[in-house]
């Protein structure tokens, strides 16, 4: 749950962001690797993904000065619109093809917990060395296996093999630390509460 504080602030830029569409690229970077995260959890092509999360993001653009401060996060707003989205390109699909295109569309249903942590998970990605980001967005993103890595990086597949284990030990002491931090930042919170 969000405190209070954030709250507000998220309010004043969505505010802000309806009277001055400009101020928009502040929401999309807060929420951009959330959106990402529901997305791609839900469809199975990177491509499609990419696509569908800029879509989001311009029909929140688009529809911004409808949007309506209920308390709940304009997080969930963006969710909304990226679940109808998804619906959509599935409609079409089906009807296009008759039937829905297997393995494209998931309906796992995940959980906002779940979508953090991938979000988190991108974000840490990015920080990784670049060869190593690159043989995991290889590995995992687009699912290529470890000779179709080396060939196409000019490495050999013991290499990509020692690249892909550093960056995905790297990744696992980022999310203890990151897990860590989180649930000492709650336990403050809560302390915080309790003593005030």
């Amino acid at each position: 749950m969000k405190a209070p504080a954030q709250d507000a602030g998220e309010r004043r830029l969505v505010e802000a962001a309806q009277k001055d569409p400009t101020r928009f690229a502040e929401l999309y970077e807060n929420n951009f690797a959330r959106v990402y995260a529901y997305v791609s959890r839900r469809v199975n092509n990177r491509e499609e993904a990419q696509d569908l999360t800029a879509e989001v993001f311009h029909q929140a653009l688009a529809n911004l000065g409808r949007f309506e401060w209920r308390g709940v996060p304009f997080a969930a707003w963006l969710i909304r619109i990226a679940a109808n989205a998804i619906a959509d390109r599935w409609k079409l699909a089906a009807r296009e093809h008759g039937h829905a295109l297997p393995g494209e569309l998931s309906s796992k249903e995940i959980s906002p917990e779940e979508i953090e942590h991938r979000a988190r998970l991108f974000r840490l990605v990015d920080t990784l060395p670049a060869e190593q980001r690159r043989v995991i967005e290889m590995r995992f993103a687009q699912e290529k296996s470890i000779s179709e890595i080396a060939k196409g990086i000019g490495r050999t597949e013991g290499a990509v093999k020692q690249l892909q284990f550093r960056g995905l030990e790297s990744l696992r002491s980022q999310l203890d630390v990151s897990s860590r931090k989180g649930t000492a930042s709650k336990s403050a919170g809560k302390t915080g509460r309790l003593n005030g």
